[in-house]
């Protein structure tokens, strides 16, 4: 089974939800909508369409990056470096905590948290993110896409330990473990780029090794290349 579609919402929803089976949320990452916008978002999709949607950025990333400019978050200066890296605090697990009632409510089975480049492997951040994991309901799948310098043996020590996905690009990186497969397409070239068909048809070698895929397209052309993607799935 592959799974195809968008990190976020491409074209109209209802021309979305007769090319796909599911979609990954963004929103999530930056500012949590409301929880009346996740029962809206339920309601409106198919019976079998699926939701995923990116962990917020206040457990992953630090309140420093740029990203938290962009969704209009301010954090007060005496508590900047209290939020991201998993940082086992009232901060992140009050983060987490409204973060997996908009999951719930979306009735998302999968939560990505993706990490910044700088979240690298060293003690702190290693032993942050086993007691952030250790400490947190099993109620979704989990997948991991660490973007920072990470040993092979780490990365699978701790998904082996608390049953997370090992989430990559296909293209940049092996995923060394879990199920189902989660794959992040975030474009060979970087974000504007338009996969061609071999690639695809490499993509395509790469997801049948596994029973169970999940490709998500990441890119300015997604919606192209997503479709693409399925017409050679169907054929």
């Amino acid at each position: 089974m592959i799974k195809v579609g968008c990190c976020g919402f491409r074209g109209r929803k209802v021309d979305y939800f007769k090319n796909f089976e599911v979609v990954e949320i963004q929103q999530t990452f930056y500012k949590l909508p409301k929880l009346e916008t996740a029962k809206k978002w339920r309601e409106e999709a198919p019976p079998n369409f699926e939701y995923t949607m990116k962990a917020w950025q206040l457990i992953t990333h630090k309140a420093t990056s740029p990203t938290y400019r962009k969704a209009g978050i301010k954090i007060d200066e005496e508590k900047k470096d209290k939020y991201g890296f998993f940082q086992p605090n009232n901060e992140v697990f009050s983060a987490w905590e409204e973060c997996k009632e908009f999951a719930k409510e979306l009735n998302a089975k999968i939560i990505v948290f993706q990490c910044p480049s700088a979240f690298k492997e060293t003690e702190e951040n290693v032993r942050n993110i086993k007691e952030f994991f250790g400490s947190i309901e099993k109620d979704f799948i989990y997948a991991w896409e660490p973007r920072g310098e990470w040993k092979k043996e780490t990365i699978v020590e701790i998904c082996k330990e608390f049953n997370l996905i090992h989430c990559v690009d296909p293209f940049k990186n092996e995923s060394y473990y879990g199920m189902p497969k989660y794959y992040r397409l975030h474009g060979i070239g970087g974000y504007n780029y338009d996969y061609s068909i071999d690639e695809l048809k490499k993509l395509l070698e790469i997801c049948r090794k596994d029973k169970e895929v999940y490709c998500l397209f990441n890119n300015t052309q997604m919606l192209k290349n997503a479709l693409e993607f399925k017409e050679l799935l169907h054929s």
